[in-house]
């Protein structure tokens, strides 16, 4: 079965990495961290959940984080060193390439700064989205590192 466009970069993009044949197409949504979470039967914490805000600069930021952690926006200020926004769908598919839903990790349109919660480090396996509301790819959070170029910070919400 063949995987749809943009999951299909996705993979490639995978591939490039030596992370081959990692990209699962689910008849289901996976667009929520629940939703994704219940497709593959992993617990909500194990799905690395994509996030993009708009920061002051115009630049896009990139916050990937677990499934069950809320976003402190003043930490990811804080990190970035200059104000965030929330970011409307047009602003996401333009600068990333993806639907919201679907953001990867990785091959975006436009480099955008990317934060990785820290608490994705105490996680194996975790899973990200891979371009579309119902494509998931398994990675180790080192490698969601590597290929995102991303900085691990400390970014959730304290309860």
């Amino acid at each position: 079965m063949s995987l749809k466009p943009a999951a299909q970069r996705v993979e490639d993009l995978l591939a490039a990495q030596g992370m081959a044949g990692r990209v699962v197409e689910f008849p289901e949504s996976t667009r929520s961290s629940a939703e994704a979470a219940s497709a593959i039967g992993c617990t909500l914490a194990q799905i690395a959940k994509s996030l993009v805000f708009k920061a002051a600069s115009g630049r896009p930021v990139l916050v990937v984080a677990s499934g069950i952690n809320r976003i402190d926006e003043k930490k990811v200020k804080a990190e970035i060193g200059q104000k965030i926004g929330r970011a409307d769908a047009a602003y996401v598919r333009e600068r990333t390439g993806y639907a919201i839903g679907g953001v990867a990790p990785l091959g975006h349109s436009e480099s955008p700064i990317v934060l990785i919660d820290r608490d994705l480090l105490a996680l194996d396996p975790i899973w990200a989205a891979a371009g579309t509301p119902n494509a998931v790819f398994r990675l180790s959070a080192d490698e969601l590192v590597r290929i995102s170029g991303g900085t691990v910070a400390d970014v959730k919400q304290e309860a």
